[in-house]
């Protein structure tokens, strides 16, 4: 009884090549997935790529903007050349930028919530539309944020977008159950990445660490049982428009 064997299962990830979407990819590929890491860093995604190998797993570099529609539907091509089929989509991308509010530029707010919202719309509408239109299930996780819930300081666009894409996430699972492609998304706590180190300044993390009760940080590996499960039709298999949190209690802190 292996609820969590994805043997012959081909995984889209795209943002692969970023902290905690490439430790998804590995953990993914260890589970027996096909991974396809999708990044616009080639030499990170090769990295990552090497990592799932020696995890045992398969897997195939692709390059794409996540915000282009044509690069997103070449991805799907290639990959169905590849494998012959999408089994699961992983929506990784993430920008994320300190302006405060009334410094806020249009050009930051859009270019912030193309890569956040718009790449999560786009892939959904590419990859999606093929788990629906083959009739074989699907999984989609897209990756959102504890500031999605509770706006936090400090970063007001990213925590808008993740937001949105929480809401996008349930009118997807709603739209989608017919044809048994589930839409979830797991929402990180903290997990120092690239893309908010800039932001972790000491007076930061010590609020961070007050408001968690496990009083640390995240490391990428402990979203990989999250994203498996979610991946899996074994295991989850009725589990469909949920926000899964992944946090160290962030969320349920108070006074």
């Amino acid at each position: 009884m292996n609820l969590f064997d994805l043997t012959g299962k081909t995984a889209v990830i795209i943002g692969g090549n970023s902290t905690l979407g490439g430790a998804m990819a590995i953990a993914l590929g260890g589970h027996g997935a096909n991974v396809a890491v999708v990044g616009r860093n080639a030499e990170k995604s090769i990295e990552v790529k090497k990592k799932i190998e020696e995890a045992g797993g398969s897997a195939e570099v692709f390059s794409a903007d996540a915000t282009k529609v044509e690069d997103l539907q070449q991805v799907l091509a290639d990959v169905l050349a590849w494998t012959g089929r999408v089994d699961v989509l992983m929506n990784c991308p993430g920008k994320n930028s300190p302006t405060p509010f009334f410094d806020l530029q249009m050009d930051e707010w859009d270019s912030i919530m193309e890569v956040n919202l718009k790449s999560v719309v786009l892939a959904c509408q590419v990859f999606g539309k093929h788990m629906v239109d083959k009739g074989e299930g699907g999984s989609i996780i897209n990756i959102s944020s504890a500031s999605s819930e509770i706006p936090l300081s400090r970063v007001f666009t990213y925590s808008a977008s993740k937001a949105a894409v929480n809401n996008v996430t349930k009118f997807l699972a709603r739209e989608f159950a017919p044809a048994r492609v589930r839409v979830n998304a797991i929402i990180p706590g903290f997990f120092p990445a690239e893309q908010n180190r800039k932001i972790l300044s000491p007076d930061r993390v010590e609020s961070i660490m007050r408001h968690t009760p496990m009083n640390r940080f995240g490391d990428a590996e402990e979203l990989q049982g999250a994203a498996v499960f979610l991946a899996s039709e074994k295991a989850s298999s009725f589990v469909t428009g949920s926000l899964l949190t992944v946090d160290g209690g962030f969320g349920a802190m108070t006074i």
